[in-house]
């Protein structure tokens, strides 16, 4: 069935600053209740290990939907204090900012709640990355915890939340010990840079004023033509203007002795304009929302290098032809060059599978439907909560397993842990202004 529509709002909306906040007292809730479940190892909450600025908030939207009690579901805010009265987070008081995660969380309230209690703890054991318990595993499970990790990732792209998290993981360590004797282990997460103009661009950025939350970097100066410094095309200067229109750039900054990390990020960045020019509707973005733009660039960039420059053998094939095999890689790299590949696998799975279901369309005079594929490129640049040609015939197509929307995660997960290394949050700021520039 097509997603019903939202209700019509009323005007006394809560500040985003209130349900950020109340957010953050749930989330140190929700972090405290893992680590006593033993959902999550103390080690992993102090280092911030894996995926946990996923994890954490996906655990949140659980416990959230485990404790509410209306129809159509509503978020039970916890109060600031005892003496503070009960609020509700809904379509009537929700931010604009924040519609999209309360449509997608909504739709799995019935579901968590209608499962056997020993299905819901396996539900937070998939969250948290854990095998479940009960075997064989109820399929519906996977779809859920991918619409929980989904919003997750959204939330965990705010820079409100990124300069927060630090300090939840901090609480969620404390917690259970004495006020007096708190954990001898400290959070050691450590929020992405702030993106700052340069004192050369500053008279003509154009900040953004975040309402969102995002972080909001500056672009370069506007009167300058759009350059692509050197990661930005594997292609040669002498190879002249692309028929994009995107600009070739010089040859790659990388040498043969160059660290893997930075062969592997070059050959990403190399690919962002290519992204741009792939996805039109990423350049209008850029000017709405850059920072959603640089995440959705960068993701779009892992699929194509998944799909396009992993050999049979897991080889990438970089910029201007140079390679790298995972015996060549450190191992602490490792895990993402083999990440890497298994998206490369998994999209040309999921390709032949929408070809068979186009076939078997044609072939028995069916309208074609929109393809996994297509709704996995609508979700890296819009969000799971896109509501833009969801069609009954797309929503009949979701699998149980919510395919579609694991796979967006899986390409969003690699993409926020790899710009979380420092070689890349080294070159962040130089790709923004980029791309600024291609975008106006």
């Amino acid at each position: 069935m097509p997603a019903p529509p939202l209700p019509i709002r009323s005007s006394s909306a809560l500040s985003e600053s209130y349900v950020s906040d109340a957010f953050h007292r749930y989330l140190k809730s929700s972090l405290s209740q893992a680590k006593a479940e033993h959902l999550l190892d103390p080690d992993i909450l102090a280092g911030a290990e894996g995926d946990l600025m996923i994890t954490g908030p996906a655990l949140c939207l659980y416990f959230a939907a485990l404790r509410c009690t209306t129809n159509p579901p509503s978020v039970p805010l916890p109060r600031s204090s005892k003496s503070a009265t009960p609020m509700e987070l809904s379509y009537d008081n929700c931010p604009e900012p924040f519609i999209a995660f309360l449509r997608v969380w909504s739709k799995t309230v019935a579901p968590i709640q209608s499962l056997a209690p020993e299905l819901q703890h396996d539900l937070a054991r998939i969250i948290c990355g854990l095998q479940p318990i009960v075997l064989p595993t109820e399929p519906s499970l996977n779809g859920i915890a991918a619409d929980l990790r989904a919003v997750a990732i959204e939330i965990s792209q705010r820079r409100s939340f990124q300069e927060r998290y630090g300090e939840d993981l901090q609480a969620a360590l404390d917690s259970g010990a004495a006020p007096a004797t708190p954990s001898p282990k400290r959070a050691t997460f450590v929020p992405p840079p702030v993106y700052d103009p340069s004192p050369t661009s500053s008279a003509n950025s154009s900040p953004r004023s975040s309402l969102d939350g995002h972080a909001s970097p500056q672009y370069a100066n506007r009167d300058l033509p759009p350059q692509s410094p050197s990661f930005l095309s594997p292609a040669p200067a002498s190879a002249g203007p692309s028929n994009s229109g995107f600009p070739k750039a010089s040859p790659s900054l990388l040498t043969p002795d160059s660290p893997a990390i930075e062969f592997i990020r070059e050959t990403l960045y190399a690919c962002i304009a290519d992204a741009l020019e792939l996805q039109p509707s990423l350049r209008a973005l850029l000017k709405t929302d850059p920072t959603r733009a640089y995440f959705a660039s960068v993701a779009f960039a892992i699929l194509q290098v998944a799909t396009t420059s992993v050999t049979p053998d897991n080889t990438i094939v970089g910029v201007l032809g140079q390679t790298l095999t995972i015996e060549q890689c450190p191992p602490p790299l490792r895990p993402f060059m083999s990440e890497l590949a298994a998206i490369g696998q998994a999209a040309r799975a999921l390709e032949d599978e929408d070809n068979e279901t186009a076939m078997d369309c044609v072939q028995h005079g069916k309208p074609i439907p929109t393809t996994r594929m297509d709704r996995v490129r609508l979700m890296l640049e819009q969000g799971v909560g896109y509501a833009q040609g969801r069609t009954e015939s797309e929503e009949g197509r979701r699998s149980v397993e919510g395919r579609a929307v694991s796979f967006t995660n899986r390409v969003n997960a690699l993409s926020l842990g790899m710009t979380r290394l420092k070689a890349f949050r080294e070159r962040q700021e130089d790709v923004f202004k980029v791309l600024g520039g291609i975008g106006m």
